[in-house]
């Protein structure tokens, strides 16, 4: 192969909407309460190889809104997108999963679930950004402490050093 094709790629495919759930279980009883509801948010990420060079990468995101002990609505979303990644070093492809991808997923993911809601009759909730980078060495080194027998030198996924 010519040298040129060995360039490092990374391309976006698609990005979709994967999935969405919304809940009011008590509706419609909560629209009457005055009471502010408070907000419980989880965030995951995932990415899959789905064939040579082809990789899926979705963003979960729940929403919980309670106001006392009643859930006004639970809100879950998945982003998903697909990206084609080629010729990147082996150190390099993890953070790019897990990093680069969820950052460019996230912002689509927001608005999704800010329109969810608002249809649901409440008003918008705006996530805040995240630091994925962050998010991901979090992970990594949730993962090192939950694994037995690994040590600082043979981490369960390779760490892009700074």
């Amino acid at each position: 192969m010519p040298d040129e094709n060995k360039q490092p790629l990374f391309q976006i495919q698609r990005v979709y909407l994967k999935g969405l759930s919304l809940e009011q279980p008590n509706s419609p009883a909560i629209f009457l309460e005055e009471q502010s509801p408070t907000l419980e948010v989880a965030v995951s990420t995932i990415a899959e190889q789905q064939a040579d060079g082809i990789f899926e990468s979705t963003v979960t995101v729940s929403v919980t809104a309670k106001i006392r002990d009643k859930v006004a609505f639970l809100v879950e979303a998945k982003q998903s997108g697909i990206f084609e990644i080629r010729h990147l070093p082996a150190e390099q492809l993890n953070p790019a999963l897990g990093i680069g991808c969820p950052t460019i997923l996230y912002p689509y993911l927001r608005a999704n679930i800010a329109d969810a809601i608002t249809r649901a009759g409440f008003p918008p909730v705006h996530l805040s950004e995240i630091n994925f980078q962050a998010f991901y060495l979090q992970q990594q080194k949730n993962k090192m402490a939950t694994q037995p027998g690994q040590t600082a030198e043979e981490p369960a996924m390779a760490l892009e050093q700074e």
